[in-house]
């Protein structure tokens, strides 16, 4: 498996908007593959990240 993320990015959008996106975003990708979500804020421009889990998992120590 391998981490990936989306970010969310608005200037015009309420923080209420933006949270919604990840949230739909996070719910639509299921709780065992979100790893967390961080926001950040720049002056007029707001950020929010999911970080989650991607692709099928590993096989590294697994015996053959």
């Amino acid at each position: 498996m391998r981490v990936c993320y989306k970010h969310f990015r608005a200037t015009f959008k309420t923080w209420e908007d933006l949270f919604q996106e990840a949230a739909d975003f996070a719910t639509e990708i299921g709780p065992e593959r979100v790893i967390s979500i961080a926001h950040s804020a720049d002056k007029s421009e707001g950020i929010v990240t999911v970080w989650y889990w991607a692709g099928t998992p590993s096989r590294r120590g697994a015996k053959r």
